[in-house]
């Protein structure tokens, strides 16, 4: 199930997540409390029904899961690694694997920096500078855990 990226559900939801709370989500649309909330628990189980899917289509048992912040920690079996799930509003529904890799020499260097701070910046987590994309993952996967 793909994820409603451009649904007002999903902006209310990603609204929530950076830090408002649902009558000022109210306010800023111009509607009542309750539709927020309606909108939001409508959105939540969406978003707990995506992370599942995926995991379940990538082999990874489910550890914890948060929909309200859309994040779900596991392990990949086939691959007898830590594994997160996550929702980005910028880049979708992404899976990351605990890995140690040789960065600076993989094509998609470029593409998991900018996805890292990319989330990073979504949930407002400072990160310490590094051009190293296994160290900023582990950083902010690390950062992450401690909110859920």
């Amino acid at each position: 199930m793909p994820l409603p990226l451009n649904d007002r559900q999903f902006a209310f939801w990603k609204l929530r997540r950076g830090g408002l709370v649902n009558i000022q989500i109210a306010d800023r649309f111009r509607i009542s409390r309750q539709a927020v909330s309606k909108a939001l628990l409508a959105m939540d189980r969406k978003v707990e029904e995506t992370l599942l899917e995926m995991a379940q289509a990538n082999q990874i048992e489910v550890e914890r899961l948060n929909a309200e912040i859309g994040v779900l920690f596991g392990r990949s079996v086939p691959f007898n690694a830590a594994a997160i799930v996550f929702v980005s509003a910028d880049h979708g529904v992404q899976v990351w694997y605990e890995h140690e890799g040789d960065c600076g020499t993989c094509p998609r260097y470029a593409r998991c920096i900018e996805l890292l701070w990319g989330y990073a910046d979504e949930l407002g987590i400072a990160l310490t500078k590094t051009d190293d994309p296994t160290r900023l993952a582990d950083e902010l996967f690390a950062k992450l855990r401690e909110m859920v």
